[in-house]
């Protein structure tokens, strides 16, 4: 007999309850930090055509010949900065994330709903996820990816991963995605709150850093709204918050090789604003929906020592969401809201 290109359940009963599940996906981690890890989860997350829009032979050269020979133990070292006993920051909260929207959606009547988590890149995968939900009676399909502002290189690659595996099932779930929510009015109130407590609770800087991952200023010049969508969260952000244009600054983080990315860099921002005589700094990180390298390692360590050695005293940090009851309560609301019309939402 032929092999078949498509994946079924067989032998599945088709009178168990049909299921409707949100995957939630986040962009990955490697399973540890040491180089030997770092190496596949780079050549898989740099290998992406969505991530690096370069001719792909001339990339594959440069990925691996230059960059994964040299990349994958600098970033072991980062890594190593913040990995906890539990494991990768990202994966664990997460997870938390996920099994905190679980416990809020299990009893949501009438149901019943399973939430599940997916990695971009590394494990679990994408198509690991959907092929486990669609074993457990998952038909309806409502896909959530943990980025707030909408990018090709992010969501549009979860989209790419979402619709690789659909093509390979026999029998996909219905579906439906979000492609962000970056103007949503519980997700800006969860933001807003969450800096409001830190603030109670920690005192206040003299300004407010929104630093979001950047990505190449050509990726925006060819149509990505990734800016667009960025600013708006941080006007809506600071609107909320009650700043003056003068206490809010938004920059750009995590530039790699030498094209211009979207400006003005956080880096150099820190260093702009300790040399203007700033001495208290606060930093969120309105792009992350769960703390991760970027936030823990590049912000609160690298950007924290750069602000200090431009002449600052403090770098703090404000934690992200996470899977703080504000965040559940927004993602939930979000999830119902474009869930309208399913059995098991409505």
């Amino acid at each position: 007999m032929p092999r078949s290109h498509y994946t079924g359940l067989a032998g599945q009963s088709y009178d168990q309850p049909a299921q409707a599940g949100v995957l939630l996906v986040n962009l990955g981690t490697p399973e540890a930090p040491t180089a030997a890890a770092l190496r596949p989860y780079l050549a898989e997350f740099l290998g992406d055509p969505r991530v690096i829009e370069y001719p792909r032979w001339l990339w594959w050269l440069i990925l691996h010949g230059v960059i994964l020979r040299i990349r994958p133990a600098r970033s072991a070292h980062a890594y190593a900065r913040v990995w906890t006993p539990e494991g990768s920051p990202l994966r664990v909260g997460s997870e938390k994330l996920a099994a905190a929207l679980q416990a809020k959606l299990k009893h949501h009547p009438p149901g019943p709903i399973r939430v599940a988590l997916a990695m971009r890149y590394g494990s679990p995968s994408v198509r690991t996820s959907i092929e486990q939900m669609q074993r457990e009676g998952v038909k309806r399909l409502l896909v959530l990816p943990l980025y707030p502002q909408y990018s090709g290189t992010s969501t549009g690659s979860v989209l790419d991963a979402v619709a690789d595996t659909m093509k390979q099932l026999r029998w996909p779930p219905e579906l439906r995605i979000i492609n962000d929510y970056h103007d949503d009015e519980g997700h800006l109130e969860a933001l807003a709150l969450s800096i409001e407590r830190w603030w109670a609770e920690h005192g206040r800087g003299e300004k407010l850093l929104l630093s979001f991952h950047g990505i190449p200023q050509r990726y925006v010049d060819a149509g990505d709204p990734y800016f667009h969508q960025c600013q708006t969260t941080a006007r809506e952000l600071g609107a909320r918050l009650g700043l003056h244009d003068t206490e809010l600054v938004v920059s750009f983080q995590s530039r790699v090789g030498r094209e211009p990315w979207l400006q003005p860099y956080t880096d150099a921002t820190v260093q702009r604003l300790a040399a203007e005589g700033v001495k208290r700094l606060d930093v969120a990180c309105p792009g992350f929906s769960v703390d991760c390298l970027e936030t823990l390692e590049e912000i609160a360590m690298q950007n924290r020592d750069f602000f200090t050695a431009a002449g600052g005293e403090t770098l703090r940090y404000i934690p992200a969401l996470n899977d703080s009851s504000e965040q559940v309560a927004s993602l939930t609301a979000l999830i119902l809201r474009h869930a309208q019309g399913w059995p098991e939402f409505s």
